[in-house]
């Protein structure tokens, strides 16, 4: 099963949309696969940084990146969204696979260009005990800038930069 996460609780189906930051792609609908829907357990607009240590990643930016968590994945996000984050109740959306086609293997991320009805609608609350049951660690910083720079000039290879354009100015 796909999923789309949305904070509105009525869409009874979803209709293609020009993604705004990719002009290559026609209209699509986007869903996410079960293993990276935790990525999702966020109000819409929230920008987040998340990456994952895997084998490639060297041990200095281990101790930078990852420090002493026992977690292999660190979600971070600003801590002006931490009120909206503990506030926001989403809605799960699920979709049969079959209606989409994979677009990112490394996100998760699916695409169909037609019109798609969801299978089910879940009503998603207590999101940072969702979060907290994934076993990623959850930053909570005052700026994004500092981390998305030492990430992208850092040996890590996963990682997702998602809604930066909502970021509040670097200080």
């Amino acid at each position: 099963m796909l999923y789309h996460f949305s904070e509105e609780p009525d869409i009874a189906a979803f209709l293609p949309r020009k993604p705004p930051a990719r002009e290559d792609l026609p209209p699509v609908v986007w869903a996410v696969d079960e293993a990276h829907a935790h990525l999702y357990y966020f109000p819409r607009e929230c920008p987040r940084i998340v990456y994952k240590l895997s084998g490639d990643v060297t041990e200095e930016d281990k101790r930078l990146l990852f420090g002493p968590a026992a977690s292999d994945t660190v979600i971070a996000i600003e801590s002006a969204w931490l009120e909206r984050l503990r506030e926001t109740v989403l809605y799960r959306y699920t979709f049969e696979e079959r209606d989409f086609r994979l677009f990112d293997a490394t996100a998760g991320y699916y695409i169909t260009e037609r019109q798609v009805t969801p299978v089910s609608v879940v009503r998603e609350e207590n999101l940072l005990a969702k979060l907290s049951a994934t076993g990623a660690e959850l930053r909570i910083v005052p700026d994004l800038h500092p981390l998305r720079d030492a990430l992208l000039a850092s040996s890590v290879s996963h990682f997702s930069i998602i809604r930066f354009r909502n970021a509040q100015p670097s200080r």
